[in-house]
């Protein structure tokens, strides 16, 4: 009997060690999480380099409608084989050129560019809903993981009260010895427990820490609540919240900057009119005296270049269908993930209130089958079966908070709510 108890003793202070928690470990809620990735996340930093890139572009295309000015400075010196004297020749100048006509298509370049820019910022916001999810996808994990550990202490509690009981009836002749193997059994199955839910614990710190952005671990806790709070338990609008999803509206910006690229095509059917004009001075010592000016205007037009212009509006025209087929596909994919998102946010949370009925109801009958079995009114078989469904339920009542919590998450994604979205 006292090896018995030594082993409960040992097996106690191994679950002490496991369950101590640092007190330097971090504490962090969700707002500070969405803060931190916010300023950190390197996919959110690099779709906000895209935008600057495309707004770059659009400057470099807008170049083109100015004046187009240079400076020049030469010095040069010559000699020819029947003289001994070189010649020296000296200059310098300026010279621009402004375009005047070129079909419009300059603009409709400029005009494909700003709907660019809005396909880039439609792209930064669907990381951030990305980015989201995935933050808000380790944030629950860590959570789950933590009030986890903390249920397998429980469970760790309630085997190792029954092993005691059983050990005092096994002793006493009152209970044979495969009821002890068993309660030594699923004592150590909920050591085992609390090592493993350790280890996720540990697993969800590197991945909450990785969708934060941080270069570097550290250990960390989250604190929260497993309350679903964006349940939306109406029915709404579908189409209304689908005219807010990122992808279909980067698609639509797509197919605008699509639509001013084929009038660009068009527009190479047009003569381009180039004007220009440069002032000079030229002599044969520094600085020189003689002074030059030009004006003019040029006209170009190609006449023949094997079907280029004609391929290049036939390709315009073809990604423009493309992209309406794409946008329309876009669209009901955005209205099914609604609808079917929010169904299954429905299904989670109603499930959530039925497990928290059979975990009372668990919790109750496990109370009174403890004090049946205490004074031998129920049989081993029949105790350990009702304690291993409160086990069961605990865990499983945990695991549909979780998912209910996810569901929401997965929602507030189809909806294509951004990182800042609380």
């Amino acid at each position: 009997m006292k090896s018995k108890f030594s082993y409960i003793l040992g097996s106690f202070l191994l679950v002490v060690c496991f369950s101590s928690i640092s007190g330097a470990e971090e504490v962090l809620t969700w707002g500070a999480c969405i803060q931190e990735a916010a300023k950190n996340h390197p996919d959110l930093i690099a779709a906000q380099e895209a935008i600057k890139q495309s707004e770059a572009a659009k400057q470099q295309t807008a170049s083109g409608l100015f004046p187009q000015v240079s400076a020049n400075l030469s010095a040069q010196t010559a000699k020819s084989a029947s003289s001994s004297k070189t010649t020296d020749t000296y200059g310098y100048g300026v010279s621009g050129t402004q375009l005047i006509f070129d079909g419009i298509k300059t603009i409709n370049n400029v005009n494909a560019a700003s709907e660019n820019i809005a396909v880039a910022k439609q792209s930064f916001r669907f990381t951030s809903t990305t980015v989201r999810f995935r933050l808000r996808s380790a944030f629950i994990d860590l959570l789950k993981a933590q009030e986890m550990l903390r249920i397998a202490e429980e469970i760790y509690e309630i085997r190792r009260g029954n092993l005691e009981l059983i050990v005092l009836r096994y002793e006493s002749g009152l209970e044979h010895k495969g009821a002890l193997l068993t309660a030594e059994a699923d004592l150590a199955d909920a050591k085992y427990g609390i090592s493993q839910t350790k280890r996720a614990v540990q697993v969800a710190q590197e991945e909450l820490v990785k969708e934060m952005g941080r270069k570097q671990f550290a250990p960390l806790r989250v604190q929260g609540d497993l309350q679903v709070k964006d349940s939306v338990a109406e029915k709404p609008d579908f189409k209304f919240l689908a005219k807010n999803n990122s992808s279909w509206l980067q698609l639509t910006a797509q197919k605008r900057a699509a639509e001013f690229s084929l009038k660009s095509a068009y527009a190479n059917y047009f003569p381009e009119i180039i004007g220009s004009a440069g002032a000079n001075r030229t002599g044969d010592r520094w600085s020189p005296r003689n002074n030059q000016w030009d004006l003019g205007v040029s006209l170009s037009l190609p006449l023949f270049e094997g079907g280029l212009r004609t391929a290049q509006v036939s390709e315009a025209r073809a990604l423009i269908k493309q992209l309406e087929e794409n946008q329309r596909s876009a669209w009901d994919a955005a209205i099914l993930a609604l609808q079917q998102n929010w169904a299954t946010l429905q299904d989670a949370v109603e499930n959530v209130s039925v497990q928290n009925k059979a975990l009372l109801a668990t919790q109750e009958r496990s109370k009174i089958a403890q004090a049946q079995y205490s004074i031998g009114f129920i049989s081993f078989d029949n105790w350990t079966i009702i304690e291993d469904n409160l086990v069961t339920t605990k865990r499983n009542y945990l695991n549909t908070q979780a998912a209910a919590l996810l569901a929401e998450a997965k929602w507030i994604q189809a909806k294509g709510e951004v990182l800042e979205y609380e």
